[in-house]
């Protein structure tokens, strides 16, 4: 009772949560024109139209205005010229009812927010802000409650600083408390910390439940496929076509799955695999974010095989692919693992005659199940690659348990029954563990490999 409580205590709201109210948003995109932080693969237009995807994710946010800015240099500390800066604040008090500006960086510091609080007169967020703040609308269960908290010491230890700052200006100086002989700022810090060392202790808890499961589901011998990729691409609808799982509700929107989620499905050959459902990519995630929610990653180290799925329909189809390729080699993931990926086309039934471009790129509509089978067929044969499965004919005496013991230890794919003398002959799919178990119990079986 008492770990429950702490836990409760972890996962009360945060000070800086935007909070349940509705938010009229100005989103203002600085756009670099030239020089290392232009990015090639992509264009102010589009960067804007992500910015405002994810304003639509959240309940009672709406989009006022977009505004793109030219910028030399988004990281210096009011991110824009003397002249743009005037034009923006000017437009920004124009907007009527405006509550928000969604300044489209990655992160900006707690001096840069309050100085743009201050001109602009309301409040101010990043990419991180945002992003978090999705997060935290959608997190279920309490692991990713836990990691969103842990995400959001950062933004805590900024928050304290700028008012200690703040206070020392109105002050003249760091002031005791109460004789203990540390200050303000070393107080808070000192909370912060014990804070985000119960939080990673907790999430070490929930990491070793897991890697137990992990252990229980390695005993049972079920392949383990990991479905990635870039956030609202089709993963959870890709996962309900190969498994038939009904239970599985898809949303469109950004960050809809944020735990992972495990779902039994079938290869042709009738092999039970594993499909997992992870938490979906973004370009400029800012990296305490996928820091936090690393320990959820993690499981796609243990994986057979990695399935990354493409929006083949999304304008910035190719930067998607790079940012969710740059995350997996961050990862430090085993080499086979990537060398193995399948790379899935997504929502051909969207373009006319779609051909992938890329070989060994496979073109599915996992909303209207084209491709399917092709996908499935080739998840088996690097899945059996993988894992070292074989596929075997054995002879077996129909009167002894060995049907049976095939039956539940491995993938029958075919029985062959022989009448006149009472034997049959089965085609399997089995684990190399399971096979020396077979040929110790059933030492006579005649084994044929295929």
């Amino acid at each position: 009772d008492e770990d429950e409580a702490a836990l409760e205590e972890l996962l009360v709201p945060s000070p800086l949560a935007p909070g349940p109210g509705a938010q009229r948003v100005a989103i203002v995109h600085p756009a670099v024109k030239w020089g290392p932080q232009k990015s090639p693969l992509t264009t102010a237009e589009l960067q804007i139209a992500e910015a405002v995807a994810l304003v639509d994710t959240l309940q009672n946010w709406t989009v006022l205005d977009k505004i793109i800015i030219p910028t030399k240099n988004p990281k210096k500390k009011f991110v824009f010229g003397k002249g743009n800066f005037q034009v923006l604040t000017e437009k920004i008090k124009k907007l009527p009812h405006v509550t928000a500006v969604f300044l489209n960086v990655e992160r900006i510091s707690s001096l840069t927010k309050k100085e743009l609080e201050a001109a602009w007169g309301v409040q101010v967020f990043d990419r991180y802000t945002v992003v978090l703040h999705i997060f935290r609308c959608n997190a279920q269960t309490r692991e990713a409650k836990l990691q969103v908290a842990l995400a959001e010491i950062p933004l805590l230890r900024s928050n304290l600083k700028n008012e200690v700052s703040q206070r020392d200006q109105q002050r003249g100086g760091s002031r005791y408390i109460m004789g203990s002989g540390e200050t303000f700022l070393e107080t808070q810090n000192r909370v912060l910390k014990e804070r985000e060392l119960k939080i990673r202790n907790a999430l070490e808890k929930l990491r070793r439940k897991r890697d137990l499961l992990r252990t229980q589901r390695r005993k049972c011998e079920f392949p383990m496929i990991s479905v990635m990729g870039y956030t609202n691409c089709g993963k959870t609808t890709l996962i309900k076509a190969l498994t038939g799982e009904a239970g599985l509700q898809p949303r469109d929107q950004l960050f809809a799955t944020l735990d992972i989620t495990a779902h039994a499905g079938y290869l042709p050959s009738h092999m039970a695999v594993i499909y997992v459902d992870t938490i979906g990519f973004l370009t400029d995630l800012p990296h305490n974010l996928v820091e936090s929610f690393s320990a959820t990653l993690e499981e796609v180290a243990y994986s057979d095989l990695i399935v990354h799925v493409r929006d083949i329909t999304h304008p910035e189809t190719m930067l998607q692919k790079a940012t969710v390729l740059s995350v997996l080699r961050n990862l430090n993931l085993p080499s086979h693992l990537l060398d193995s990926m399948v790379e899935v086309h997504n929502k051909v039934d969207l373009v006319e005659r779609y051909k992938p471009a890329e070989e060994n790129a496979l073109a599915v509509s996992a909303l209207h199940g084209h491709g399917l089978e092709e996908l499935k067929q080739e998840i088996e044969k690097k899945i059996l690659t993988a894992t070292g499965k074989k596929i075997l004919t054995v002879s077996i005496n129909l009167e002894g348990p060995q049907l049976s013991w095939l039956y539940k230890e491995a993938a029958v794919q075919e029985v062959e029954v022989l009448p006149e003398d009472g034997t049959a002959r089965v085609k399997v799919i089995i684990g190399s563990s399971a096979f020396g178990r077979y040929k110790n119990l059933f030492p006579k079986s005649k084994i044929f490999m295929s």
